[in-house]
């Protein structure tokens, strides 16, 4: 597949979107799975359209995340990086929808110092203020750069079009030293929350990036921002144990934060110990010691073919809806227990005191070598569902690839699974693909 053919396409489901990236230049109907007889499937089946966020212009638009405003459902921003300008190198773009997800308007976001951007993350705010974070770096992995930072940046938007001075969380300028990677960012918006409003970021930290020196460490930092994203509080690093910094499975990585309905933080990441928990109650100022909650069988990373860069890092979410699982902490995440990649659900309904056995989430026949890839998680705020996407290989050969939903209204004791009507397309190794979905 040409590495220009990528476009980036939200599918809408019911008023639910979930975003994806597609290398296909169709989107033309899929037969349904076979849905197996479940408590959990509904009379109606979910129906959905799939609608294209990029223009032809887009050059190889990669790791999208996408928030609905919930002042305003019809409000909808998705983030990705792309190739940017050929002077530009990679840049940030974003994409704001006001009827719902049926229309966008697209822009490259600022990058006046023509950094290399990526790894974007988007939410909203309590009072419909969209909040994006990213990383921006130059002069990794080169000898004597002529230019170095590494960073990550938040800025703020009312309409998803204008944005506000980025604010950075963490800046080194003339140093590469350490790197900071893959943060992720959650806004606490429970009414019954004490921190109401408190922005919080999490990611992994590099002594050296790509260092094979056992005295380089990776660790997990975290930092809030108590003024509406206007300024963030020093670093601080939250990770008892640390990884290597080879960016591969011993490497922690994989912090996406959480917030429960009373305020509570969670962060679950990967590393040589498997999935490592911890939790704040008091705002983020303090964390819990590290719990282990599961194996990852066969580490997080974990190629496949035409993936080379394949992951199944943990992505977390938290039941703040009014239903019966509230304050349920939830972790999906991807590995080979099965001998193929699989996709997982670990469950605590006690704020993570105790956790569930992991719970295959893909419905394919066990050990039948396809894998699932690239999972992410989003809950209802509504209902409080479990709603999974997934990369598709059941039924398909060669990295011929697809898209599943996988949705759970019990709590996750089960799941459906549905698949998204696109034409499935080939991965090429040669093609970066994005690191998460």
């Amino acid at each position: 597949m040409r590495a220009n053919a990528s476009a980036v396409v939200i599918s809408l489901f019911a008023g639910l979107a979930i975003e994806s990236v597609s290398l296909s230049d169709t989107l033309a109907p899929e037969p349904a799975l076979r849905v197996p007889d479940s408590k959990t499937r509904s009379e109606k089946r979910p129906s959905h359209r799939i609608v294209r966020v990029t223009g032809p212009e887009a050059r190889r638009p990669v790791e999208v995340s996408v928030a609905i405003s919930p002042v305003n459902p019809d409000h909808v921003v998705a983030v990705s990086t792309q190739a940017g300008r050929r002077s530009e190198g990679t840049s940030d773009y974003v994409y704001a929808s006001q009827d719902g997800g049926l229309t966008w308007k697209a822009m490259a976001a600022a990058n006046p110092e023509h950094r290399i951007q990526g790894d974007d993350a988007v939410t909203f705010g309590p009072d419909g203020v969209s909040h994006r974070s990213y990383i921006s770096f130059t002069g990794i992995r080169t000898d004597r750069p002529l230019r170095a930072a590494s960073g990550i940046f938040v800025s703020s938007s009312r309409d998803g079009m204008s944005w506000g001075q980025p604010v950075p969380v963490v800046d080194h300028t003339n140093s590469v030293e350490p790197h900071e990677d893959k943060p992720y960012l959650v806004v606490d918006r429970s009414d019954q929350s004490p921190y109401r409003g408190n922005i919080y970021v999490s990611w992994t930290r590099f002594d050296v990036y790509g260092s094979k020196d056992p005295s380089h460490k990776s660790h997990i930092h975290f930092s809030r921002s108590l003024d509406a994203g206007r300024s963030f509080s020093p670093v601080r690093r939250i990770s008892d144990t640390p990884g290597d910094c080879l960016d591969s499975s011993n490497t922690v990585e994989g912090a996406v934060p959480a917030v429960g309905p009373r305020g509570e933080v969670y962060v679950v990441w990967a590393g040589p110990r498997g999935l490592v928990f911890k939790k704040s109650v008091d705002g983020g100022w303090s964390f819990s010691p590290e719990k282990v909650l599961a194996e990852i069988v066969g580490g997080w990373d974990s190629p496949a073919p035409g993936f080379v860069r394949h992951n199944g890092l943990p992505v977390t979410g938290v039941d703040v809806s009014s239903g019966k699982n509230r304050g349920s902490v939830y972790v999906t995440w991807i590995d080979r227990r099965n001998k193929d990649l699989d996709v997982f659900l670990a469950a605590s309904r006690d704020g993570g005191l105790t956790w569930s056995e992991p719970l295959r989430v893909n419905d394919d026949p066990k050990g039948n070598g396809k894998d699932q890839l690239l999972a992410w998680m989003a809950l209802d705020p509504v209902d409080g569902s479990i709603n999974i996407i997934f990369y598709d290989r059941r039924d398909l050969e060669g990295t011929r690839t697809a898209l599943t939903l996988a949705r759970s209204v019990d709590g996750g004791k089960s799941f459906v699974n549905e698949r998204i009507h696109q034409e499935p397309f080939a991965c090429h190794k040669d093609v970066f693909f994005g690191d998460y979905i």
